[in-house]
C-alpha cells in the first residue's frame, strides 16, 4: 500500500505514541525500500503496531475519517459509478453518498488532491474522502469481478449468436468468431477479484466446465459451450510458452497477467484427459507481501518458539502437512523474516511461486538434471548462510539437508507429514541416523488451512450438545484429557454479499509446532523410540495438537468448528 503521508511524519508519531525508536523505524524502512515492499506492511508484519490501529492513526494525521469496508455494507451501485479501470489506478472506491449529494470515497491516498479534483469532475459532484487500508480497497474491487461474473455466461452465449448469425455457416466459423483474448482476459479478473486460488478449465463430453477454488473449496462457475474449447487452450498455451500443437503430453507453463496497475503470476499446466486437454491455472501475487507469523495465524506463544529458532546460526526447520495446507507459504513468510542484508540466502524450488528480492532462487528442471539433491549439491558451492528446500522427498535429498544444516547452515525444508511428531520417524525412514536428527532438527510446524469467518456476517451462539460430543470425541481419539476446555461460545458467519453467501472470506493457518528439546533429542536418540513416548514428551512441554489449536482460534471468532473438523478428518 502506498504511504498517504510522508515517512518522517509517520516516524515522529511512531516514536511519540511510544511504538518504536527512530533507529527501528529507518532500519524497517530501509528494509521495505530494499526488498520493494510497503513500509505499512513491513511495520505491520515485525509487530510494531496492528493493520487497523495503524489505518486510524494516520486518518486522524491526515485530518479525515477512517473506513473500515469490512464492516460497512458497501453498495454496489456506489461502486460501479466509476469503471474498474478507473477505481484502480487511482485506488479509490465509491461506497456511499450523503443527503446533500456528496459522494463517500474510500481512498488509499485522501490526500491526493488532484484524484479528488478528477472525482469531482467526473462524478459531478463534491466528494468526501475517507482513508481505506489495502484490503478494504479490495473488497471494493472485488464488486467489480463478481458482477463481471454473473454476466459472463450470458455474454459469451451472446457473442457465440452474434457470430452463428453473423458467417450464417458452422460452429466452428462461429467459434472463430469470438473474441477470445477478451473472453480469458475476464476469466482471470474475475478469479483475481473472487479472491480464488484456482481456475479449472475441463472439458466434458458434451461442455466445458470452469471452476474456481476459493478459500480451499471449487465452486462451478459456469458451462460453456464445448465449441469454445480449443480456442481458450490455444490463447492460453500462447501465453504461457507452451506448444500449441502438442495434445497428448502434460504441459506446464507461467504467464504474468496485468489488471490495471496489478501484476499476477499465473501458473498453467496442461493435461490431456478423456475427452480433451483440461487447464489450470494457480494465480499467484507477482511479489509476495511481507506476512507476520501472527498473520499466518500463529498464536503469540506459538510464535516466540519460531522466532527463538530461526536465531539459530544452523540446523533445520520443517513445515508439515498435505498438498495444498500452506507449507510454502509458511516458508516465504520465514524467508522473507530473515531476509536481510547480511546473509546469502538461496532456494532451490519446484515451482518458484513467488518471486522474492535479493533471494537466490532456482526452479528444479528434470530435463536439465537439476534435481532437488543435485540443486542441493551446487547451491552448496554458492556460499550461503540460509537454505531453502522446497521439499524433501527421498533419502538423498535428506541425506544432503541434514549435512548441509550440520555444517553451519540454517535449513528450511517441507516433509509430507499429518502431525509434526510423525516427521522424526519419516526422517529415519529416509536414512537418517537417529543421532544425526536430533543434532540437526530445531523445530517442526505441521499445518492445515481453514476459512477465516467473514467479518461483516458474523454472529455468535451456544455450543450445542451435539458439538459438544464431537469434540470429546475427537479429544480421545487424540488422547487428550476429557477435562480439556470446552468453548461456551462459538461463531459462524450467516452469509452475506461481501462473502459470496458462504460465510467464509479468507484462510488462516491452524498449527501443531514441536520444539526439539533437549528431552526430545534423548527420547530420539533411545534406541526404543516410539511415537507414543514422543506424544507424551511434547503434551507435558505444552505443545497442542491442530485440533486445539483450530479450537481455541474458533473461541476467538477466527473460523468455525466445522471448519477445524473438516481438515483435521482429511
Amino acid at each position: 500500500m502506498k504511504l498517504p503521508i510522508p515517512s518522517p511524519q509517520l516516524k515522529r508519531r511512531l516514536i511519540s505514541e511510544g511504538l518504536i525508536t527512530g533507529e527501528r523505524f529507518d532500519l524497517l524502512y530501509a528494509e521495505a525500500d530494499r526488498k520493494n515492499q510497503s513500509v505499512i506492511d513491513v511495520l505491520v508484519s515485525e509487530g510494531v503496531v496492528e493493520a487497523e490501529y495503524l489505518g486510524d492513526l494516520m486518518a486522524k494525521m491526515l485530518g479525515v475519517a477512517r473506513v473500515n469496508l469490512h464492516l460497512n455494507p458497501i453498495d454496489k451501485n456506489m461502486v460501479q459509478l466509476l469503471s474498474e479501470d478507473i477505481a484502480r489506478q487511482r485506488q479509490v472506491i465509491v461506497f456511499g453518498k450523503e443527503s446533500n449529494g456528496t459522494y463517500d470515497v474510500a481512498m488509499a491516498d485522501p490526500s491526493d488532491l488532484e484524484t479528488i479534483e478528477f472525482l469531482t469532475q467526473h462524478l459531478k459532484t463534491k466528494v468526501r474522502p475517507f482513508l481505506a487500508m489495502s484490503e478494504d480497497l479490495n473488497r471494493g474491487f472485488a464488486i467489480y469481478g463478481f458482477e463481471v461474473g454473473k454476466d459472463f455466461k450470458k455474454l459469451i452465449e451472446e457473442n457465440i449468436h452474434a457470430s452463428l448469425q453473423k458467417t450464417a455457416k458452422n460452429a466452428e466459423e462461429a467459434a472463430a468468431e469470438l473474441p477470445i483474448v477478451a473472453i480469458v482476459d475476464n476469466l482471470l479478473s474475475f478469479g483475481e477479484a473472487s479472491r480464488a486460488s484456482d481456475i479449472h478449465i475441463e472439458v466434458l463430453e458434451d461442455r466445458t466446465l470452469i471452476r474456481y477454488r476459493i478459500d480451499g473449496i471449487l465452486h462451478e462457475a459456469m458451462e460453456i459451450p464445448k465449441l469454445i474449447h480449443p480456442a481458450l487452450l490455444a490463447r492460453i498455451k500462447l501465453l504461457s510458452g507452451l506448444k500449441i500443437d502438442e495434445h497428448y503430453r502434460p504441459q506446464d507453463g507461467r504467464f504474468r497477467h496485468r489488471i490495471v496497475n496489478q501484476t499476477v503470476d499465473v501458473r498453467v499446466s496442461v493435461m490431456p484427459t478423456f475427452y480433451g486437454e483440461k487447464i489450470e491455472m494457480r494465480l499467484l501475487e507477482a511479489a509476495q507481501k511481507p506476512l507476520s507469523l501472527e498473520e499466518l495465524g500463529f498464536l503469540p506463544p506459538v510464535a516466540a518458539v519460531i522466532r527463538t529458532n530461526l536465531k539459530k546460526a544452523y540446523g533445520m526447520v520443517l513445515s508439515c502437512g498435505p498438498t495444498g495446507s500452506g507449507k510454502t507459504t509458511s516458508l516465504y513468510a520465514l524467508i522473507n523474516m530473515l531476509n536481510k542484508p547480511t546473509v546469502n540466502i538461496v532456494t532451490i524450488e519446484d515451482p518458484i511461486e513467488y518471486n522474492m528480492r535479493y533471494i537466490n532462487q532456482t526452479q528444479i528442471n528434470a530435463q536439465a538434471g537439476v534435481t532437488f539433491a543435485s540443486g542441493l549439491r551446487a547451491i552448496l558451492r554458492q556460499d550461503p548462510n540460509i537454505i531453502m528446500v522446497g521439499e524433501i522427498r527421498d533419502g538423498e535429498t535428506a541425506n544432503i539437508a541434514v549435512q548441509s544444516a550440520l555444517t553451519g547452515h540454517l535449513l528450511l525444508s517441507s516433509l509430507h507429514t499429518n502431525d509434526a511428531p510423525t516427521a522424526i520417524p519419516r526422517l529415519f525412514d529416509l536414512g537418517i541416523p537417529p543421532f544425526l536428527v536430533a543434532s540437526v532438527l530445531n523445530v517442526v510446524i505441521a499445518q492445515r488451512l481453514v476459512r477465516k469467518i467473514c467479518s461483516t456476517c458474523i454472529f455468535s451462539e451456544d455450543l450445542k450438545s451435539d458439538y459438544a460430543q464431537v469434540i470429546q470425541t475427537q479429544f480421545a481419539e487424540l488422547g487428550i484429557s476429557k477435562e480439556a476446555h470446552l468453548p461456551k461460545t462459538i461463531y459462524r458467519g450467516k452469509g452475506c454479499g461481501a462473502c459470496g453467501g458462504s460465510g467464509y472470506k479468507g484462510r488462516l493457518g491452524i498449527f501443531e509446532v514441536l520444539e526439539v528439546t533437549d528431552e526430545v533429542k534423548a527420547l530420539i536418540n533411545n534406541a526404543h523410540f516410539d511415537l507414543e513416548g514422543l506424544y507424551a514428551i511434547t503434551r507435558k512441554a505444552g505443545m497442542k495438537s491442530m485440533f486445539e489449536d483450530g479450537l481455541e482460534k474458533t473461541e476467538l471468532a477466527l473460523t468455525t468448528i466445522e471448519e477445524v473438523l473438516r481438515v483435521i478428518r482429511e
